[in-house]
């Protein structure tokens, strides 16, 4: 695949280095160099704890946000690459973002999208997530909102789908207050590596698969995706 942003990071050797605990990063934006990073300590999002807000369970059940999977994953890391009030210099620089696109044509990276519609009828990506996937392990790696609790949907519907697909591990790399108040708990990196490796098999399902099941589900019910997931997270939140 040829790529300006050459070397690309094979599709292999990432997925070796998550599986390892490790993942690249870069200084800036337009720098061609990466480092590997090996946290310390490791933020997990337990899933049967994700703390969802009040606030938040009527988002969700309201349906404000169109939510989808895998529709514009190169949108999704692009505006997550973007400079944000207090971080003026990204990680995700154009080759992480060239590598991590191989990635998702393989299979191996996703993104969650929230659209809300415009005037002009076309729908306008409000926020959103990515990360990577392999065994029974997600591997978030960025979020971003432009409208508010967006960001909040897409971790939602990503939890969501984990646990209809089957899948064990939520890893989230480094603490944030935004996390924790999400339910997200800090461990030493081996006890990391040792649920990385307790959740080597394939689920039963893809999170795409749990994503059509989850429509099929709702429409059956004459409800939506959004009321099933308020009330499955309410249920163990």
């Amino acid at each position: 695949m040829h790529s300006p942003f050459s070397p690309l990071i094979p599709v292999d050797t990432l997925l070796l280095a998550y599986r390892s605990g490790i993942f690249p990063m870069a200084d800036k934006r337009e720098d061609t160099d990466i480092f590997w990073v090996e946290p310390r300590d490791r933020a997990i999002i337990p899933l049967d704890r994700l703390h969802v807000s009040r606030s938040l369970r009527k988002t969700l059940h309201s349906d404000r946000f169109t939510v989808t999977i895998d529709r514009e994953f190169g949108q999704v890391i692009r505006a997550c690459s973007k400079p944000r009030p207090g971080h003026p210099e990204s990680w995700i620089s154009d080759r992480i973002i060239a590598s991590y696109e191989q990635l998702h044509k393989a299979g191996h990276a996703h993104s969650v999208e929230c659209w809300l519609p415009a005037e002009d009828g076309q729908p306008t990506l409000a926020g959103g997530l990515y990360g990577v996937a392999f065994d029974s392990v997600f591997c978030g790696e960025s979020m971003f909102s432009r409208a508010s609790d967006a960001s909040k949907v897409a971790l939602c519907w990503l939890v969501a789908l984990m646990r209809d697909a089957g899948f064990r591990l939520l890893d989230c790399q480094f603490m944030t207050d935004h996390l924790a108040s999400m339910g997200a708990v800090e461990m030493p990196q081996r006890d990391y590596l040792t649920l990385v490796s307790q959740a080597e098999c394939e689920p039963p399902k893809t999170l795409v698969q749990a994503f059509d099941d989850l429509v099929e589900t709702a429409s059956e019910a004459h409800s939506s995706p959004g009321k099933l997931i308020a009330q499955s997270l309410t249920q163990t939140s």
